[in-house]
């Protein structure tokens, strides 16, 4: 069983070009079954039913995991016996007709515009400290993904037009603009070493995921700033401020990289007066005679 999911999270990379986290959330997702399935003496994948895979899911709510964890554990599971169908190594996905539990939505937490200046402030002679302020000014002028910038290289910036390259999820590239003060920061940045990738480390390495985020926690908390700040906040800020700038929730998408605009709505926490401005003015069906 164990091989079958080592040949999906290879079809994940190879096929489907899924981001290295996706990845390693899927692996670990399909872990915890195996684990549950040993623990009912279960060793092969048509023995799977759907009975035994409630549960897995009643164990995981004993655990006091939340439903959105729930849904993602399902997802896992649910892909991973869809790839074994389509490769003929089982006749049905019993996971298919599961009932998925209902999620609250929450609000992604964000960042004001007066607590980004203060992320930006020179925080004395540290060695890195061009580094981390482009990498900030990055994330927060392109809203950019923390697994994006990670991925960023030298090439990839035009500061001559202004414009960055981003490989996004599932391979896609998009162009997004760059603001005058990320090319700022960029440019005086790079001028100090010399390397394929735009951000590296200490050992001029690429820089890591883990690495970005202990840095923006570490510069928020020396900047007095009293919540847990993480890359992904600065991304949110960057897409509430563009909305709110711009009111208009198609760019707002296409700069975020979102396939679906219904991803767009719950990301920036567009208030259904808005949409319902955007839809009348957009949709072909809201056209008035």
């Amino acid at each position: 069983m164990k091989k079958q999911i080592i040949d999906f999270i290879s079809y994940l990379k190879i096929e489907r070009n899924y981001a290295i986290n996706t990845q390693q959330a899927y692996e670990r997702d399909l872990n915890q079954l195996i684990i549950f399935l040993n623990s009912q003496k279960i060793s092969n994948w048509p023995q799977l039913t759907s009975e035994v895979l409630n549960l897995f899911i009643m164990q995981l709510r004993h655990k006091n995991l939340s439903s959105r964890s729930i849904r993602r554990y399902l997802s896992s599971v649910r892909g991973l016996l869809t790839y074994l169908v389509n490769q003929g190594q089982l006749k049905h996905n019993c996971a298919a007709q599961l009932s998925t539990p209902r999620i609250t939505q929450t609000l992604p937490e964000t960042l004001n515009y007066e607590q980004l200046l203060q992320l930006l402030k020179p925080q004395g002679g540290a060695r890195f400290e061009r580094r981390d302020v482009a990498i900030i000014e990055v994330i927060y002028s392109c809203g950019l993904r923390v697994s994006e910038l990670v991925n960023l290289n030298v090439d990839d910036v035009d500061l001559s037009q202004g414009f960055l390259t981003v490989m996004g999820k599932g391979g896609k590239t998009r162009h997004t603009p760059l603001g005058t003060s990320a090319q700022e920061a960029i440019n005086q940045y790079v001028l100090e070493r010399h390397s394929d990738a735009l951000f590296v480390n200490k050992n001029g390495k690429r820089i890591g995921v883990r690495s970005v985020q202990n840095m923006i926690k570490k510069r928020a908390l020396n900047a007095g700033i009293k919540v847990n700040v993480y890359p992904h906040m600065l991304r949110h800020a960057a897409a509430t401020h563009f909305l709110q700038s711009s009111h208009d929730l198609r760019s707002t998408q296409e700069f975020l990289g979102h396939e679906s605009i219904k991803s767009t709505q719950v990301y920036t926490h567009l208030d259904f007066l808005e949409l319902s401005k955007v839809y009348d003015k957009c949709h072909p069906r809201a056209k008035k005679s």
